[in-house]
């Protein structure tokens, strides 16, 4: 994304590029995060709840190398609210449910993007035939790229949460049809795991398809808007 953005040299339309998708990663990332309290505060946890994590204040939830990370290449992570698996009725089952909160959520608002970023590209192409003008068209093209990015890193950061290795949301949903031990004893190693596999990320020597399947959903569900 944003490497793309600086190997191709920084004008006009990249800086607002860079100022558009800043706001909405950090939104994306918060809404993730709350959405895992908020899951575990229903379950019976109140630990997130008690810490003031409940919050939609992006200070509260914000990782700097994470940010980064989903600024540059399209994927990152904030930090984790504290859950306590100890209030849950059924550890197994709402352990699960807690950790497809934030994905759930980010797919949401990317599906509520897209038709957005549908609808912008809809309304102005109808606008610009009754009155063509430069600043009509860069106005529908700022709004639409700013919808563009809420809709596609949204989508991106719910299908990298899915990934089901430790540290990843994934790998909690796959916990419910694992052995306690086999489980714990793969998430001893969650930090080596993660370190390992954003390298393999980094080098595309793991080359994921979560840009294309991203890139997929917003182009299909914005269709459903723009060919009505």
């Amino acid at each position: 994304m944003l490497i793309n953005l600086l190997q191709n040299g920084l004008d006009k339309w990249a800086i607002i590029e860079i100022i558009l998708a800043l706001p909405v990663v950090l939104f994306a990332l918060t809404v993730h995060e709350v959405s895992h309290g908020y899951a575990a505060y229903k379950l019976g946890d109140p630990t997130a709840h008690n810490l003031g994590r409940l919050d939609l204040n992006p200070l509260k939830h914000l990782d700097p190398l994470g940010t980064l990370c989903m600024l540059i290449a399209g994927f990152g992570w904030a930090k984790p609210v504290p859950v306590n698996p100890r209030y849950f009725k059924n550890y197994r089952r709402d352990m699960a449910l807690t950790a497809a909160a934030g994905p759930a959520s980010n797919f949401i608002m990317g599906t509520i993007g897209a038709l957005l970023y549908g609808g912008v590209i809809r309304g102005f192409n109808a606008w610009l035939e009754i009155n063509p003008s430069m600043s009509i068209y860069n106005l529908g093209y700022a709004i639409s790229l700013l919808f563009f990015y809420f809709s596609f890193l949204n989508f991106s950061l719910c299908f990298f949460n899915l990934i089901p290795i430790p540290p990843f949301d994934g790998s909690r949903i796959l916990f419910t049809f694992l052995p306690d031990k086999l489980y714990f004893g793969i998430m001893k190693y969650e930090r080596y795991i993660m370190i390992a596999l954003l390298v393999l990320l980094w080098t595309d020597v793991i080359p994921l398809p979560i840009g294309s399947i991203s890139s997929f959903l917003l182009d299909k569900i914005s269709s459903l808007v723009i060919n009505v």
